[in-house]
């Protein structure tokens, strides 16, 4: 496969290349070395595709996964503890796990336990391999890359998405780049509050 668009939003790109520049080439080597026409292996059950043979996002994400971790990239973790409380919220959000939960407690709240899972966290960078539903990209952009990066565990996130000419050629529903990306630039500048680089990636 190969990178057809990337998009930088807060400098994640450009903080890449100057810092983490290994980690930028191996990323793009995991890419390359994805061969699509593997993956080919589903049988549409759709009515406007039926009997057509598409691209899996399952055999895509295993794929990815199985390079990835051959390069190191690991699972990782944040937890965090949450109230009904906005006033406690504001005042625990950058404390750690167990400072959250004793402020919580001793504003006689009741802590409630939560957290964000990445699949592939390396040297503080977060890498989301997206070929499900729209929902979840919103989820990674907007929830999973944010609490990394504001727990200190990342200081950038990336997000792999087909481009809309292989989302075409997928089940319906899977998100494409160009309509994230329209997503990410029309919540302005700031928004989310973390670098990011979205891919698109193409036959």
């Amino acid at each position: 496969m190969k990178i057809a668009e990337t998009y930088s939003h807060l400098n994640g790109l450009e903080f890449l290349l100057v810092h983490k520049p290994k980690l930028w080439q191996e990323i793009q080597s995991v890419i390359t070395a994805v061969d699509a026409t593997q993956c080919r292996t589903k049988v549409s059950k759709e009515k406007t595709m039926k009997g057509k043979l598409l691209f899996s996002p399952i055999e895509m994400n295993a794929a990815f996964k199985r390079l990835l971790r051959e390069s190191s990239w690991e699972e990782s973790r944040v937890s965090y503890w949450v109230t009904r409380s906005e006033k406690l919220i504001r005042k625990t959000l950058t404390m750690s796990a167990e400072q959250q939960k004793r402020e919580i407690e001793a504003a006689g709240e009741t802590p409630i336990f939560s957290y964000n899972q990445t699949d592939f966290v390396k040297d503080r960078v977060a890498v989301e391999v997206q070929f499900g539903k729209y929902a979840f990209v919103a989820y990674d952009l907007f929830v999973k890359h944010l609490a990394f990066y504001v727990g200190d565990r990342i200081d950038v996130g990336i997000e792999i998405l087909p481009m809309k000419s292989l989302q075409s050629q997928m089940s319906s529903g899977v998100a494409y780049y160009e309509g994230e990306f329209y997503n990410v630039v029309r919540q302005g500048r700031g928004v989310p509050a973390v670098p990011l680089v979205l891919i698109g990636i193409e036959r």
